[in-house]
């Protein structure tokens, strides 16, 4: 039943200034934010351990014979044409939305992104990608990233991730542009040795 007695009516310039955002009582958003939640009951706690317990199944579940070197279902799912690489980025994928709740930083949530992307993309090439995928366990990755964002919420830490992030960016276009300038002049001395420069 709807008590509106005990809610005091707003006319609707009193409803204007509150959304205007000039109003003294508006306290400036934290700049990283990421998404605010609604809370379901489950402690961060109890996130990161199912969390961990995901990583584990993903990169760390089985011990191979005879070594002390462990994979898990990431590279194992890999060797399924398709499907199983899609599963595997999927579950991944699942890391980083359960970090985004718990309001892990953006730049965090970047590098972990990179872990997932990279995993994704070098994971897909037939064997290959699964030899990779079973040395870079990126759910491991990710999974310590975020327990040490959890424990430290310092500025000094996420200063760090924004670091890594502006030198892994610097150091990808200093790659594409090498990249760039091989291939003109690769194209430029084959168009030569044709004779058509």
């Amino acid at each position: 039943m709807n008590d509106s007695s005990n809610t005091p009516a707003t006319t609707a310039s009193e409803s204007d200034d509150a959304n205007d955002g000039s109003g003294d009582g508006d306290e400036p958003l934290e700049p990283d934010a990421v998404v605010e939640f609604e809370a379901t009951g489950v402690t961060d706690e109890e996130t990161l351990a199912r969390l961990r317990t995901v990583s584990f199944y993903l990169d760390e579940a089985v011990e191979i014979p005879g070594t002390n070197y462990r994979v898990g279902l990431d590279p194992i799912l890999g060797l399924v044409p398709g499907v199983g690489d899609a599963t595997a980025s999927a579950l991944s994928a699942y890391i980083l939305v359960e970090a985004a709740m718990l309001g892990v930083p953006r730049a965090t949530l970047a590098r972990m992104l990179g872990n997932v992307v990279l995993d994704a993309t070098v994971g897909s090439i037939p064997l290959v990608g699964d030899v990779f995928d079973a040395a870079w366990k990126a759910n491991a990755r990710n999974v310590r990233l975020l327990e040490a964002r959890c424990d430290d919420t310092s500025p000094a830490a996420a200063a760090a991730d924004r670091r890594f992030l502006v030198a892994a960016v610097a150091a990808v276009t200093l790659l594409l542009v090498a990249l760039g300038a091989a291939t003109a002049l690769g194209a430029l001395w084959l168009l030569g040795q044709v004779g058509l420069l």
